[in-house]
């Protein structure tokens, strides 16, 4: 197994209403989940290979819940990646070079059972992770925008955090509000729901831990 280690931040928009059921071991409340995800590596590496400043996107599809599989997926990864830096996040990505189910990656690639082909393109990403502010552009295919959940009542910002001491894929998450529209092999539409705004710090056993 080749070590590897990221550090980076994140925004995932999910079908499932601020929350997000599967947070909490609950089944999606819409009955199938849909997702959007973007992330910037601000430090990593590979065996060898650094990935400092790469980006990552992914579109996915699953009919049911996640842990039921028969999801479909589409990988983008920055255009600015070598070969062996596009080779390394592919792997990662996919769950490979990890122990079994210790990573989001590792354990969203069990379920998925068709892969798209990965693009290599541009990803725009902004992240403001305690402001729960965001972007993902990833021309002809994805367009996220990331806000605070507002207070009906009073139109001010409402915040809340999702704390997971044995999670997969943060410790600590701040919840916000997301809209998506996907293009492409996988159409996705979502509008004000569930926004993810999470620092991750990942290797090969799992979220690395103070």
């Amino acid at each position: 197994m080749t070590a590897w280690e990221l550090k980076g931040r994140e925004l995932v928009n999910c079908s499932c209403e601020y929350g997000c059921n599967c947070q909490f071991n609950a089944l999606p409340d819409k009955g199938h989940c849909h997702a959007v995800a973007g992330i910037q590596i601000d430090e990593g590496f590979h065996g060898d290979t650094r990935l400092d400043g790469l980006r990552l996107a992914a579109i996915f599809k699953w009919p049911g819940p996640i842990h039921e599989g028969n999801g479909e997926a589409i990988a983008f990864v920055d255009t600015r990646a070598n070969a062996q830096q596009r080779d390394a996040l592919l792997k990662i990505m996919t769950g490979q070079d990890t122990d079994p189910f210790a990573t989001m990656f590792a354990v969203y690639a069990s379920t998925v059972t068709r892969m798209h082909d990965p693009v290599f393109t541009d990803i725009e990403l902004e992240l403001d992770i305690d402001g729960r502010k965001g972007r993902i552009i990833v021309k002809d295919y994805i367009d996220t925008v990331g806000t605070p959940i507002l207070n009906k009542a009073t139109g001010a910002e409402s915040r809340a955090q999702i704390v997971l001491p044995d999670g997969f894929e943060y410790a600590v998450a701040e919840v916000g509000s997301a809209t998506t529209r996907t293009q492409g092999p996988l159409e996705v539409s979502l509008t004000d729901t569930y926004g993810q705004f999470a620092r991750l710090h990942l290797n090969n056993h799992g979220v690395v831990r103070a």
